[in-house]
């Protein structure tokens, strides 16, 4: 799933070309990529002007000219891709809208993405994403007191940093970063951590993102790419993601991989304790 800095690159891409841009046309071409909505896109997004295009984590979202919100959520395999009319042909084109000088392709080969039109809070965030806690890169993110919230808990380390509830954008990729960065194992209870290894591993997070969106963000395949199709190579900079039996680029010692909640989690046996 994209990540913090690849769904920023994207964001980026989209303020850049369709920012400013208004609504045509709206085709919706499989019904999951407009799930939940109590209006139709087709009929209610036409007319209406993009005035910023917004990130809180993992999320993106579209100020619209009507005040309202249009959320869209790239999940596993989601792609905005612009360019010009006609040019996306994929099987997996979900929604295609017309946007004047370009066309906005929605591709989602799982059909786990989305996009929501919704209101917004008085805070100007889409009232559909209530309980996505702010992301590191936020004015209003407080590492010290994210810290204690995460010390209550008797969850592995990891678990806790994948709580979008605490802290949102931090996923699997940039979780083991941070704990290799921070010298944290993964299965570290965090209710064990004191309240210093709880702000560097905050602030280890906004590091490695801020490192990773300068590469574009991480490619693994072709599932995650900017709006223009290209891949990031952050890939080539990790440290202890998807580096099993490998050296550690501090210690030496080989790469382990152990098990999370399900999840895969890489990590130093050594460094991290």
């Amino acid at each position: 799933m994209p990540e913090l800095p690849e769904v920023e690159v994207v964001r980026r891409g989209l303020d850049e070309h369709v920012c400013g841009a208004t609504f045509r046309s709206v085709e919706v071409l499989h019904p999951r990529a407009a799930r939940g909505n109590d209006v139709d896109l087709e009929s209610i997004l036409p007319g209406l002007t993009i005035e910023a295009v917004r990130r809180r984590g993992k999320y993106l979202w579209f100020e619209l000219s009507d005040g309202y919100a249009l959320v869209i959520h790239l999940r596993m395999s989601g792609q905005m891709l612009v360019g010009p009319h006609g040019e996306v042909t994929s099987s997996h084109l979900r929604i295609r809208a017309d946007m004047g000088d370009v066309e906005l392709a929605f591709v989602d080969q799982r059909t786990f993405g989305y996009w929501h039109y919704t209101a917004l809070d008085e805070a100007g965030i889409p009232a559909t994403m209530a309980h996505i806690a702010p992301d590191p890169f936020e004015d209003v993110f407080a590492p010290v007191d994210v810290s204690r919230a995460m010390r209550k808990k008797n969850s592995a380390v990891k678990t806790v940093l994948l709580d979008q509830g605490l802290v949102s954008g931090i996923g699997s990729i940039y979780a083991d970063e941070a704990m290799w960065a921070a010298e944290i194992k993964p299965t570290r209870k965090a209710k064990t951590l004191r309240q210093k290894d709880g702000v560097k591993l905050l602030e280890e997070s906004r590091d490695v993102m801020a490192r990773a969106l300068e590469q574009g963000g991480t490619s693994f395949d072709s599932l995650y790419v900017n709006v223009n199709g290209a891949s990031g190579y952050f890939a080539r900079s990790l440290n202890a993601y998807g580096r099993e039996d490998k050296p550690c680029a501090r210690c030496g010692s080989l790469i382990a991989r152990t098990k999370v909640n399900g999840r895969s989690s890489y990590f130093c046996p050594t460094c991290q304790v």
